[in-house]
């Protein structure tokens, strides 16, 4: 088995947690590769990873049946950039805050391990959202598991976005930006814009406005074979765009639509892994300062 294994910095707390992963893939005999950065950072934080072999990041290409994320969800993000069309199936290990894709908190890790190697395991494919442009804005990356969005560039004066679906138009949104967000998204920016909540395998996209003019204007749910395409009016003759978490400073000579993408993000599912069980652990729902 070859496993790609990417991450960000985590606290000295979780310091022992990650060594004793890789004390089991070591004991496993894995093959590993590691992204570069990654990989200076364990050696900084006095890990052993067993391997000298690293690959880059962000256009890294890793040779691998898996690729474990050790960070956030923003961390699982970046390993679906390195994914990319070949749809490597990633692992998400939690050692951030809020985390709706990366599910495996450091004391699961061997068990989840195990799990792994026993087949004990599904993958799930999340569809992400491509943006076409007459202009190379985001190179081999110009895709999505979360969201595209149009914002404006400065503090003092809103943004026209003339939105567009399958051509014909649908609405001139005054606002502070648009995003358009798949089902994993939305419990991301769309969701703290009051967007929906929206199981992750549902054929759909959501648009929601960031902070309307008008608030008669609500997000709107549209099926995800539905193309949007957008004509943008600001002051300020530039705005920005953005794909997760990379992002653009264009102007009005620049044309986007966006589609969903010919190919997905597979996830692996752990047995333990329930969608509304993480809703109502993570979001408190159901629970009453007062009880």
């Amino acid at each position: 088995m070859k496993i790609a294994i990417h991450g960000r910095s985590f606290t000295t707390d979780t310091q022992p947690y990650v060594q004793a992963f890789f004390d089991i893939l070591k004991s496993r005999q894995i093959e590993l590769s590691i992204s570069s950065s990654f990989y200076s950072f364990l050696l900084s934080a006095g890990v052993d990873p067993y391997t000298e072999k690293n690959y880059p990041h962000p256009h890294g290409a890793p040779d691998a049946d898996f690729i474990f994320s050790i960070g956030g969800d923003g961390t699982l993000l970046e390993a679906v950039m390195q994914s990319r069309s070949r749809q490597i199936p990633i692992l998400g290990i939690n050692t951030g805050r809020l985390g709706f894709l990366a599910t495996v908190s450091p004391p699961m890790i061997n068990d989840s391990l195990e799990a792994l190697f026993q087949g004990n395991f599904q993958t799930e494919d999340r569809t992400l959202v491509s943006l076409l442009s007459n202009t190379d804005l985001f190179e081999d990356y110009n895709f999505a598991l979360n969201d595209f969005t149009i914002t404006k560039t400065d503090t003092s004066s809103m943004i026209t976005v003339h939105a567009y679906l399958d051509g014909e138009f649908l609405n001139s949104y005054w606002a502070d930006g648009l995003i358009i967000s798949t089902p994993t998204g939305s419990t991301g920016y769309s969701l703290s814009c009051g967007g929906p909540v929206v199981l992750p395998t549902n054929d759909v996209f959501v648009i929601t406005p960031i902070s309307p003019h008008n608030l008669n204007v609500r997000p709107m749910i549209i099926p995800d074979i539905s193309k949007l395409s957008f004509r943008v009016e600001s002051r300020s003759s530039n705005f920005l765009v953005s794909l997760d978490s990379r992002f653009r400073i264009v102007d009005s000579t620049v044309t986007l639509m966006v589609k969903k993408e010919l190919f997905k993000a597979r996830l692996v599912k752990l047995s333990q892994d329930n969608f509304v069980q993480t809703l109502r652990t993570k979001l408190h729902w159901g629970l009453d300062a007062r009880n």
